[in-house]
């Protein structure tokens, strides 16, 4: 009987579920986007049991639409919005409060008093990270410090902290297995990424029982099996790594420095460093990419908050578009911004400027701005800002980046693909299979079983679709990001403005 890897890719907007055959092409996928809960301005949730529910129903429908059974499935992989925090009761499994999500900024306040009080450098030691709302800490601490009873729920042992792929796997096991694996541990701010283990001195500055925490694993092993979760079979969870990570093996960028970009809700650019940390000077992230067999990888990192969720805006927000697919063609309507930019600060901005206040701005708008040059100002606002990030990437590098390898939904964008090109000056490739966050978690849960034998058995899955060169008009390009440049210069001085 032929085997399959189903590879549980959960991500901000929506659940979905992917099934892989041994080429590594999906042979089905299901999707359900889930609820947003925006409490406050600036505040970002989601219900853990929806995120859950979502989770179980798309598996089901992924393994029955092909004619599937559970028989089939010879292996789990999860990966998972990174940093997105649930506290649950591990008795009940009840969450004692709404997941709060890596988009969320209730915490930029207390971030701010880290720097002001000298921790910024130490943190980032031994974490790889700066100090910002965007990361589990600060989100846990709120809510044991903000939930009734929850501290001292923590302090006696009676509560779990988990990022999502450990919520999904402790239901999965049905709360036999409270593990997480070291590319999400790495994303917490509590995980010292030299030492591989949670650090006493910062759960010391947190306030965090370390009780709570799930165990750390490597990202491709056998965590558990499923427990009569869609049969009585039981199934091995094999492989898990945050989203960003399982991209970056996904594409197979598995030698230093090869680099990916994913264009989800945020975008994300990682560059595989090898096996040593490199501290970034220029702002970056430095995360631990993956751990397979004793092995671990390090990678660099720029992450933009708003990458295709500034579609969403247009579609949900300005009501602009229908679809999220329309943009393109109603980008194409003009042939320039008409010296439009748009800064989609609306949950602060990411690499290079960490900047938790700052909010977005539309500037350069005429009496004759059209809907269009919103909607290609926007499109733009994606490739500037990964921009940003490749620039300060190559500075901590010392060398040009000769490719960047794309993936993630907006990469069908044909126009936005060709705008990165010319902007970034690089040659942009988009693989044959743009599912690579879903295909990392399934190689490394396939890796794990056996499914594949070696990582040099999976190399030749990967195929390029399509390489964006660089149009030859360069001055152009030029003055247009140098106008980027302006305007988030005026972004962060309002937001300096108005948080003094």
């Amino acid at each position: 009987m032929e085997s399959y890897i189903l590879a549980l890719d959960q991500g901000t907007t929506s659940s979905r579920a992917i099934i892989f055959n041994h080429n590594g092409q999906p042979v089905a996928t299901a999707q359900k986007e889930f609820t947003q809960y925006f409490p406050q301005p600036g505040w970002v949730e989601h219900d853990p049991m929806e995120i859950w529910s979502t989770q179980l129903g798309v598996a089901a429908e992924a393994i029955t639409q092909t004619g599937l059974t559970i028989q089939h499935i010879a292996a789990i992989g999860i990966t998972n919005q990174r940093e997105t925090t649930v506290v649950w009761n591990r008795h009940t499994g009840q969450p004692v409060y709404k997941a709060i999500v890596w988009q969320d900024r209730r915490t930029g306040d207390y971030c701010d008093s880290l720097h002001s009080m000298g921790w910024a450098e130490r943190i980032q030691e031994k974490t790889g990270l700066i100090p910002d709302a965007y990361f589990s800490a600060t989100k846990l601490r709120w809510i044991l410090k903000n939930v009734a009873g929850a501290m001292e729920q923590a302090q006696a042992g009676d509560l779990y902290f988990g990022t999502i792929d450990s919520w999904l796997l402790w239901n999965l096991t049905r709360g036999k297995v409270h593990a997480t694996d070291v590319s999400n541990a790495s994303r917490t701010m509590l995980f010292n990424i030299h030492t591989l283990d949670w650090d006493e001195e910062l759960l010391e500055l947190f306030e965090i029982p370390r009780a709570v925490l799930p165990k750390v694993c490597s990202s491709s092993e056998v965590y558990g099996f499923t427990e009569h979760i869609l049969t009585a079979k039981p199934v091995p969870i094999a492989g898990i790594a945050g989203d960003q990570q399982a991209a970056l093996f996904g594409q197979l960028c598995t030698k230093p420095g090869m680099v990916k970009n994913t264009y989800g809700t945020g975008c994300f650019m990682l560059m595989n460093t090898g096996q040593k940390p490199v501290l970034s000077k220029h702002k970056l992230l430095t995360t631990v990419a993956w751990q397979i067999k004793g092995e671990t990888h390090y990678a660099l990192e720029g992450s933009v908050f708003m990458g295709g969720a500034v579609v969403q805006w247009l579609r949900d927000g300005l009501g602009l578009i229908r679809t999220a697919a329309e943009i393109e063609e109603l980008a194409l309507q003009v042939e320039d911004h008409g010296d439009v930019y748009l800064v989609p600060a609306f949950a602060g901005l990411g690499a290079p400027y960490w900047n938790p206040h700052a909010r977005g701005t539309l500037v350069g708008m005429s009496r004759g701005t059209k809907a269009a040059h919103i909607a290609r100002a926007a499109l733009e606002s994606i490739c500037y800002q990964t921009t940003d990030v490749l620039k300060a990437m190559e500075a901590d590098a010392g060398f040009p980046i000769a490719e960047l390898r794309v993936d993630g939904g907006a990469t069908v964008n044909n126009l936005l693909m060709q705008m990165q090109s010319d902007i970034l000056r690089t040659a942009v490739v988009r693989p044959t299979i743009t599912e690579t966050t879903a295909l990392g978690a399934a190689f490394l849960a396939g890796l794990a079983v056996g499914f594949w034998s070696n990582p040099s058995s999976i190399q030749d899955l990967w195929k390029s679709d399509r390489v964006f060169d660089p149009h030859e008009d360069e001055s152009r390009f030029h003055e247009m990001y140098a106008g980027w440049q302006k305007a988030v210069s005026t972004t962060l001085f309002q937001a300096g403005s108005q948080h003094s």
